[in-house]
């Protein structure tokens, strides 16, 4: 066995396993996440088998990978953990709050080992003593279950139901230990033998487990192993055991209860006494009925070793089911991966070339303009094609980027957990439209100001229990996250039932730091003082808040992506933050427009209509403010000729084309000289390749190959307003 697990090291030199260090990490990871998930939305009351099996499953998977890659300190906390899940999936101990917080703590610790690892700075990781003491006092039932009042009754047999005629056999259940079985596994077409003895290491490691040997009768194949197990395990959890070492559809179970045990296996009546659990394994139709399509004829018992040894099967999958009784078992067929894993790198140069392609396509679109259509017909509808074809590649592969929005809630509930245990609260946390799906370069930018922002609705929106009931409520408040498509946008929004903001304490608050506020402020403007810089509203600086360090950066984080945030509350009845960011910030739609001889690109998703109005309609108010009807509905007007400074050649020249735009809940009109169109740009970040520029978000290459600035809508309303 020593040698096994120092070649699974990655010292041999025959074999490398150091290459598929990045898969386990990120299979190691996920596990855990997956754990973490499967935890805290755990009932300790009502845990049923399959949560805690699946618990189970993710522990082992990263133990055993951990043990074959050669890093014993992941895989020693994880042994322990499987110890505790071991025990708790078997019944023999029931699951409490204890538990619960030592196994999140535990796949914490294994976080940071693996992150060590990773980057190489072994031994730079949390200690783990105290985590594996508290895991083994545990698994020792020196921690007794608070709710248990008595140590919990060994699992029974469970048995198929017989007519009550029939009379179980008596010698299963008493002498095999309650439920024990007798199984011969054998793990046939091995590319390496050893596999199989790997998997004698999970009978020494976990307790409980039952006890394997060779198997000494017949003969075995040079790429084969069988042994004999005796366990209380099903055929199910065995293979999810084996599935590190061995695929599953390299191993084959076979019932081994011999006669002198069981008496007639059919009962007295005539009917099947097997536990259920091995009913498909013990029958001779492989779990078919007699006589059902694809079943071995009942009396051709030397075509089963065949069958076995040409057609692999996982004998624990077959039911009795009408569907089950119709299909012929072919072998354990494996499901075609669904997903695969590629480098961010490979996918941004896709997205890069596929915006170079629309470049290109912008370009020959723009110099096919003046051909007369009547002589290059085929020319002019090959484009088309061309234009049509690049718009559904681009969504394409701008596709592969989306990711569901489910990614980042995800993160949430263990996060709240701790805070609401450290705050003394109880807090129900709610989210809605995880599919929503954003570009990968967004959500990865959008996680900590949502953080921020859930933690700010536990720590200061909801109550504390006493204080909730108090006020008529229930003692567990409730957090909702929740996203959403809208247009061109996604708008995600954090909700909170607490005690929501106090206008006129904020407002005090305001005006103690000196800023410029009246009590003839509107709710919405009042709102937005909580983002000015070092604001703070908490009595108490604590350890999570009250340093007025967060909000400000929360809006400048959100605002760098072309986002949005707006605040809606009610004093005693809770509050809403919504945040709306633009899908993706690679390709956009947008309306070009001219000015003089330069061109500018607006957002459509901004843009609400366009008009042509008369000198004469517009009024001048105030210091030089220009003011347009439209509709009953007076607007600023903003001259982009003035904004940027435009040169005029023709001085007779006069700008009479107006564009509403609409960005943070008000509107402005732009005055333009002409409406050039619509298309599809590439957004290139001017920031990094020059300097930011006041009014302007990025910047686009024409299908003339000149650049064009894309304006951003957010300043320029913010503008107006000053």
């Amino acid at each position: 066995m020593a040698e096994v697990h120092h070649e699974s090291g990655g010292s041999s030199a025959d074999f490398d396993l150091s290459q598929f260090y990045q898969i386990f990490f990120e299979e190691a990871g996920e596990n855990l996440d997956l754990m973490e998930q499967m935890l805290l939305s755990l009932n300790l009351e009502t845990a049923d088998d399959e949560e805690l099996n699946g618990i189970f499953r993710c522990a082992h998977s990263v133990k055993g990978g951990a043990a074959t890659f050669g890093f014993s300190d992941v895989a020693e906390l994880t042994h322990q953990m499987e110890s505790l899940l071991d025990k708790l999936r078997r019944h023999e101990l029931k699951p409490n709050a204890a538990m619960v917080d030592v196994l999140l703590e535990s796949a914490d610790s294994s976080r940071a080992l693996l992150a060590c690892h990773q980057s190489g700075n072994v031994g730079q990781g949390p200690a783990t003593g105290n985590l594996v003491s508290r895991i083994r006092a545990l698994v020792a039932g020196e921690i007794p279950p608070p709710l248990a009042s008595k140590a919990p009754e060994p699992a029974k047999p469970v048995f198929v139901e017989s007519p009550p005629s029939a009379t179980a056999p008596t010698g299963v259940a008493e002498s095999a230990g309650g439920g024990m079985r007798q199984l011969e596994i054998s793990f046939i077409n091995l590319d390496q033998p050893a596999q199989a003895d790997a998997v004698v290491e999970l009978f020494r490691d976990i307790p409980g487990l039952g006890e394997i040997k060779p198997h000494t009768s017949g003969e075995v194949a040079a790429d084969a192993r069988v042994f004999e197990v005796q366990t209380t395990s099903s055929n199910e959890d065995l293979l999810d055991l084996f599935a590190f070492h061995v695929s599953r559809e390299h191993v084959v179970i076979r019932d081994m209860v011999s006669p002198e045990l069981l008496g007639d296996p059919r009962g007295p009546a005539g009917e099947q006494s097997l536990p259920a659990q091995d009913a498909a394994t013990a029958s001779p139709g492989f779990g078919f009925f007699d006589g059902a399509p694809g079943a071995p004829p009942a009396h051709d018992r030397t075509s089963e070793s065949a069958l076995l040894a040409t057609q692999p099967m996982d004998s624990g999958v077959a039911k009795s089911s009408p569907s089950a009784a119709k299909v012929p078992v072919v072998g354990n067929m494996q499901p075609e991966a669904a997903t695969i894993r590629v480098a961010i790198s490979k996918v941004d140069q896709l997205i890069n070339l596929v915006g170079e392609l629309v470049i290109t396509q912008a370009m020959l679109a723009q110099n096919s303009r003046a051909l007369d259509p009547a002589v290059y017909q085929q020319l002019l509808t090959g484009l088309t094609d061309l234009d049509r074809n690049t718009r559904d590649l681009q969504e394409s592969v701008m596709s592969i980027r989306m990711i569901p929005m489910s990614i980042v809630f995800s993160r949430f509930p263990r996060m709240l957990r701790d805070l609401a245990g450290k705050l003394g609260k109880k807090v129900d946390f709610v989210t809605q439209g995880e599919a929503t799906e954003l570009d990968k370069g967004l959500v990865e930018k959008i996680t900590d100001p949502l953080t921020h922002l859930v933690r700010n609705s536990c720590d200061h929106g909801i109550e504390s229990p006493h204080e909730r009931i108090r006020a008529g409520k229930p003692e567990t408040g409730t957090i909702t996250l929740s996203a959403a498509h809208q247009g061109g946008s996604i708008v995600i929004e954090v909700r909170d039932d607490g005690k929501g903001m106090s206008r006129q304490k904020i407002l005090t608050k305001a005006r103690e730091r000196g800023l410029d506020v009246s009590d003839q402020m509107s709710d919405a403007e009042v709102w937005q003082l909580i983002f000015a810089p070092g604001f703070s509203t908490a009595e108490v600086v604590t350890d999570v808040s009250g340093r007025g360090v967060g909000m400000d950066v929360v809006k400048r984080n959100i605002a760098s992506l072309n986002g949005t945030v707006e605040i809606e509350s009610s004093e005693g009845y809770g509050m809403k933050v919504s945040v709306r960011l633009p899908l993706t910030l690679a390709i956009m739609d947008g309306m070009s427009v001219g000015v003089g001889n330069e061109v500018y690109i607006l957002p459509l998703s901004s843009v609400v209509e366009s008009f042509q109005v008369r000198s004469d309609a517009v009024s001048t108010v105030g210091q030089g403010a220009q003011l347009v009807k439209v509709r009953d509905e007076y607007m600023p007007v903003i001259e982009l000729e003035k904004v940027f400074q435009v040169p005029r050649y023709d001085s007779d020249k006069t700008s009479d084309i107006m564009v509403v735009i609409e960005a943070d809940g008000s509107r402005v009109v732009l005055l333009v000289d002409e409406l050039l169109g619509q298309q599809q740009v590439v957004v290139k970040n001017l920031e990094s390749n020059y300097r930011k520029v006041p009014n302007v978000s990025g910047a686009t290459i024409l299908g003339d190959g000149k650049v064009a600035l894309i304006l951003d809508t957010g300043a320029l309303v913010r503008r107006s307003r000053h």
